[in-house]
């Protein structure tokens, strides 16, 4: 036997301090570390079809013309910069802010399926929206049996 003496179930100790743990990092840990942290900027949703992985990111106010992409080793990178919707006034102090500002950089893990030399990229009413084609080897296929 142990000299220790646990005053609750150890098991419900634990499990206690695992939901207390997924608290502190946000429910669970994201599929790509690149592309999860807290507070990051865009926000991005991140779906598949048979032909393509669609990014969007929700970018409202940005300028398209300061936006860059990249694809660098099954990385896609995300950069631009936010500027203010309208200047302060002379003398203003700002009292509160909770629009970001400034420059921003994302950077997201595609998918081995992912064709680099088949991207496009639209923005719209807030929206980019980036399509990576797949790779022809990776479309699913019928095969036919003889």
């Amino acid at each position: 036997m142990s000299d220790f003496y646990f005053g609750t179930d150890l098991f419900g100790e634990l499990d206690r301090l695992q939901r207390h743990m997924s608290g502190v990092f946000g429910g669970g840990f994201p599929a790509s570390i690149r592309s999860g942290r807290a507070g990051a900027f865009p926000r991005l949703n991140i779906a598949t079809t048979e032909d393509a992985i669609e990014i969007v990111a929700f970018a409202p106010g940005i300028d398209p013309s300061k936006l860059e992409l990249s694809i660098d080793k099954g990385l896609l990178t995300i950069a631009g910069e936010r500027t203010a919707a309208r200047p302060a006034e002379e003398g203003a102090r700002a009292y509160a802010q909770e629009r970001f500002t400034g420059t921003f950089r994302r950077v997201v893990e595609l998918p081995q399926q992912a064709d680099p030399d088949n991207v496009q990229a639209r923005y719209a009413d807030g929206l980019l929206v980036i399509t990576v084609g797949r790779r022809e080897a990776s479309k699913p296929r019928a095969i036919t049996v003889q």
